[in-house]
């Protein structure tokens, strides 16, 4: 087979850098991402070596939020590869956490400083990620936007 029956996808990274705003958002999302598994595994942790009372609850929550990492995980290493799909599962991502700052944000408890820097880092990540520069680096067309003649 040759090159022009399979085409490959132009390396745009040698064209012009990734954009700071990308990597930085790249980084947040993978920082959420590695902050799920994380709680994740210690609620496994804990629920393996706590009451037997609480171990169901303590698995299927930690179960849930190991799987949950996965989209703020996949979605940074899209942005990190410059991949224009990934942008939705970041958005997506970002907005979800909002409600859940809310609620730490309301709590009487030590939640609160979390809920703040979540709330930060959502709302820091949003911002990046619907940037004008952002958006041309991943190949996204505002809309009416005529697209590049071939």
């Amino acid at each position: 087979m040759s090159s022009e029956q399979n085409p490959t996808t132009p390396d745009d990274t040698a064209v012009e850098p990734r954009p700071g705003r990308l990597t930085a958002a790249a980084a947040l999302a993978a920082l959420e991402g590695a902050a799920l598994a994380v709680g994740g595994v210690a609620m496994l942790v804990v629920g393996m070596t706590g009451d037997a009372d609480d171990r169901r609850s303590a698995v299927t929550g930690g179960v849930t939020l190991i799987v949950l990492a996965l989209l703020p995980l996949l979605a940074a290493r899209g942005l990190f590869l410059r991949r224009g799909w990934s942008r939705g599962p970041a958005v997506i991502t970002q907005i979800l956490a909002l409600p859940v700052a809310y609620n730490l944000l309301q709590a009487d408890s030590i939640a609160i400083p979390g809920g703040i820097a979540l709330a930060v880092v959502a709302v820091t990540a949003l911002v990046l990620l619907v940037n004008p520069v952002t958006t041309r680096a991943l190949g996204i067309r505002a809309p009416g936007e005529a697209g590049e003649p071939k």
